[in-house]
């Protein structure tokens, strides 16, 4: 659904930041965690590999969905190129004294 109305969309800042609250909103649901909250009783290595887990998720997430932007916004201004008939190739020139 994201990707089709970013299709559509005419301000892609305004969609990645509504999709990027929506994500986390999602993230937090699914996976919540306490940062300030004392380690539950247990091993103390587990405790602190899962602390590590959950903020290498969270930092993977926040990443997958810069790229997702990038490579949305990217296929926007390549359609535009191609609407408007940029090729994005170099000029052709010749050297002085050719």
């Amino acid at each position: 659904m994201a990707v089709e109305r970013l299709k559509r969309c005419e301000n892609i800042v305004a969609l990645s930041e509504e999709h990027r609250r929506l994500l986390y909103k999602w993230r937090d649901q699914l996976d919540p965690v306490d940062i300030g909250a004392e380690p539950p009783p247990g091993n103390p290595r587990e405790s602190t590999l899962r602390k590590e887990v959950s903020q290498l998720k969270r930092l993977l997430a926040e990443k997958t969905m810069e790229v997702d932007f990038f490579k949305g916004a990217l296929q926007k201004v390549e359609a535009r190129h191609q609407k408007h008939g940029i090729t994005g190739e170099k000029a052709s020139t010749t050297k002085f004294g050719e």
